[in-house]
C-alpha cells in the first residue's frame, strides 16, 4: 500500500517527477515534488485534462543560484475521464529542420503543428536571442499543450548566453544549438549543462567526436580545445568535468568560472568558411 510523499528532487527532471507524481495517484494522502526549477510539465497537464486534481507552483523559498524551485502536487484516488488526445508535433524532432533553415542562405521552412510549451521549446527563445527570424503564423490549443505553425527564414546569427532555468527546456536541444553557434559570429557560453553527460550517453563527448568528423579539430584535455579552420584560423573552448561548456564560433577563450568558456568570433575571415562548415553538417 502507497502512502503520499513529499519529494525533493535534486535534479529538474519530468522523467522522475512523473514516475513520483503518478504514483501518487494511488497513495494515501497527497504527493508532491519539488525540484530546482520548473522540468517539462507534459503530465501535469494530461493529468489535469483527464481530471485529476494537481497544482503546480513556485515554491516557498528564496531564489538560488538563478533557479526557481517549483512544486508539483497531485491528490489521490482522482475520478479520471477519457479523452480524445491530438499530440503535437515534437520540437526536438522540428529543432533540426529550424536550424537548417536558420543556418542556410535563402532558406524559408514552414514547420506545422510543433509543440511550443513554455517548459519545452527553449530552442525557440535561444534562436530569437541569437538573431533568429521565427515568427508563429498560427497559435492553437491540442487537449492543454500549446502549438503552432513556426515560419524559419535564414539570419546572420549572433552569440548570446545559455544558462540557469532555461536549460531544462531545451536540455535535448543542445547538440543543435552547438550547430547553430558554431555558424554565428560572436561569442556563445552554455552553462548548467552537466545532464548530459548521463543521459543515453554522453552527449557532450558523442558532440565533441562528431562535430571533429565533420571538419572541426578537437582536441579532448583537462578542457576541451577545439580548433576549427572553416570560419578561423583558431578556436578553443573548454569542457569541465561538471558538464559545462561552450559551443560556438572561431577564437575561443577561457572564460568565467570553472567550466565556463566563450568564443569570439573574427569577421575578417569570410563567408565561405562558414558555407563550407554547414554544408559539413548539413551531409
Amino acid at each position: 500500500k502507497l502512502h503520499g510523499m513529499l519529494y525533493e528532487s535534486p535534479v529538474a527532471s519530468a522523467q522522475v517527477k512523473s514516475c513520483i507524481l503518478l504514483a501518487g495517484l494511488y497513495a494515501e494522502g497527497r504527493t508532491s515534488v519539488t525540484e530546482p526549477s520548473l522540468s517539462r510539465n507534459h503530465t501535469e497537464l494530461m493529468l489535469r485534462g483527464f481530471g485529476a486534481e494537481v497544482s503546480s507552483r513556485a515554491a516557498a523559498r528564496s531564489r538560488t543560484a538563478g533557479m526557481t524551485p517549483w512544486r508539483a502536487e497531485v491528490c489521490p484516488e482522482p475520478h479520471l475521464r477519457g479523452q480524445d488526445i491530438i499530440i503535437p508535433g515534437d520540437i526536438s524532432s522540428a529543432a533540426y529542420f529550424i536550424a537548417a533553415g536558420l543556418i542556410v542562405p535563402g532558406s524559408e521552412i514552414l514547420v506545422k503543428n510543433v509543440g511550443i510549451n513554455p517548459t519545452r521549446a527553449g530552442l525557440i527563445s535561444v534562436a530569437r536571442d541569437m538573431g533568429g527570424d521565427i515568427r508563429v503564423v498560427s497559435e492553437y490549443d491540442r487537449g492543454g499543450e500549446k502549438a503552432a505553425d513556426l515560419l524559419v527564414r535564414y539570419s546572420e546569427l549572433h552569440g548570446t548566453r545559455i544558462e540557469g532555468e532555461i536549460i531544462p527546456a531545451l536540455i535535448d536541444e543542445i547538440p543543435v544549438i552547438a550547430v547553430m553557434a558554431a555558424c554565428a559570429e560572436g561569442t556563445t557560453v552554455i552553462k548548467d549543462a552537466a545532464e548530459l553527460k548521463v543521459k543515453e550517453s554522453d552527449r557532450i563527448a558523442v558532440m565533441t567526436e562528431t562535430l571533429s568528423l565533420m571538419g572541426a579539430d578537437i582536441t579532448p584535455l583537462e578542457d576541451v580545445r577545439w580548433h576549427d579552420h572553416h570560419r578561423s584560423r583558431v578556436r578553443q573552448g573548454s569542457c569541465r568535468s561538471d558538464g559545462q561548456f561552450p559551443q560556438g564560433s572561431p577564437d575561443c577563450h577561457e572564460h568565467g568560472g570553472r567550466g565556463a568558456g566563450s568564443v569570439r568570433d573574427h569577421k575578417n575571415h569570410g563567408r565561405r568558411q562558414r558555407t563550407d562548415l554547414i554544408s559539413r553538417v548539413l551531409r
